[in-house]
């Protein structure tokens, strides 16, 4: 069985390059997640591990450094008081109001909880908490 696991690591691993691994997340999600799903669950689990990584990845992606820097030059919106904690990878409430980045558009930003936010528009999980 863990010779099984190990191949199916190496092999893994081997298939993809390391500069894909540095620069996607949802690439070093799914690999991540293939290989803890095949260490608890053998070949199933590393199916499914890797699809849970790859999607895990992708949405934890932090932005670009000058999104960063747009947000933080921005004036503030009037801050959002919500009562669940800001965690990176999960939701804000849909109601509130997002300011789109126009640098690029696949982040948008809040200030909730007298934190600066910024987030996927399309999903409103937060991406990033701006100190």
């Amino acid at each position: 069985m863990k010779t099984k696991i190990l191949i199916l690591t190496t092999a893994v691993l081997g298939m993809m390059s390391t500069a894909a691994l540095a620069e996607d997340g949802a690439i070093t999600g799914a690999a991540g997640g293939a290989v803890t799903g095949a260490i608890v669950g053998g070949p199933v689990g590393a199916a499914v591990g890797g699809t849970v990584g790859l999607i895990a990845g992708a949405a934890i992606d932090p932005p670009p450094q000058k999104v960063v820097t747009y947000v933080q030059q921005q004036p503030a919106p009037q801050s959002v008081v919500i009562q669940q904690p800001i965690v990176v990878g999960k939701p804000i409430p849909q109601d509130v109001v997002l300011v789109p980045v126009q640098e690029d558009p696949r982040y948008a930003y809040a200030v909730v909880n007298n934190q600066r936010v910024i987030v996927d528009p399309r999903t409103h999980t937060v991406v990033q908490v701006l100190q």
